[in-house]
């Protein structure tokens, strides 16, 4: 395994407008095998970074480097092919489409490769198995995002990241979509994942980093920072 972390992000400042940046001069590290958690409070920056990262947002200073070669400023459908995916909060399906046509399509560019790629997803996600020929849009909202995370899955990238993948699921699906990403670390694939729910993030996390106005402003071990109390100073906004 490279001694390089799989992301790099250093002094990064992105936003939708350029004379209006949300994320100011953050830096932070993914290692390669680890999960990783990005915490912070709504409109800390944190979608928007990684956003930035999939070429999704404009970026106006800093450098981003997946695996050591800088990707700063790649269009997102460069980075699917070079390992890295994205698996946005919301519209990650194409709702009128079965399960398993939303995975053929994911995986229209692997060939032959194809089917070996969709068994071992649906090896990874067997609820979808089942529901293969169901419409998405008639899924419930934790396999929606286990079928979402399938698509990202099925091109077999080296990092994965997550935007907010449990909003709006019960605790039970959070629980089981997290045990997922755990076996999808397990076999060899780096996350990034974007969450409010902090104390199950740092639960299922290696590490992790808490945005506060676009910067890091704590990092470290999951455990560690899940029992700083300048952790909750800082998410409630009682700190400067």
């Amino acid at each position: 395994m490279s001694s390089a972390p799989a992301l790099a992000i250093e002094h990064l400042v992105a936003g939708y407008e350029p004379d209006l940046p949300i994320v100011r001069e953050a830096s932070l590290e993914v290692p390669p095998g680890e999960i990783v958690a990005l915490l912070g409070p709504n409109g800390a920056g944190k979608s928007t970074l990684v956003k930035a990262v999939a070429g999704l947002v404009p970026v106006t200073a800093g450098t981003i480097r997946f695996e050591g070669r800088d990707i700063t400023g790649s269009p997102a459908h460069r980075l699917i092919g070079e390992g890295l995916a994205f698996v946005p909060q919301s519209e990650n399906v194409f709702t009128k489409l079965t399960v398993g046509e939303n995975l053929a399509l994911a995986g229209r560019r692997l060939g032959r490769r194809l089917r070996g790629r969709l068994d071992a997803v649906y090896a990874l996600f067997p609820d979808l198995v089942r529901q293969r020929g169901l419409a998405a849009g008639r899924l419930s909202g934790g396999q929606r995002q286990m079928l979402a995370c399938a698509r990202a899955l099925i091109v077999e990238p080296r990092l994965l990241m997550l935007d907010e993948p449990s909003a709006g699921l019960a605790p039970v699906m959070v629980a089981q979509l997290f045990a997922k990403l755990r076996d999808v670390r397990d076999a060899g694939v780096t996350i990034l994942i974007v969450e409010q729910n902090v104390r199950a993030a740092l639960a299922l996390a290696n590490r992790g980093y808490l945005l506060v106005d676009g910067r890091p402003r704590l990092s470290g071990p999951a455990a560690t920072l899940a029992a700083d109390p300048a952790l909750a100073d800082l998410y409630l906004g009682s700190a400067a």
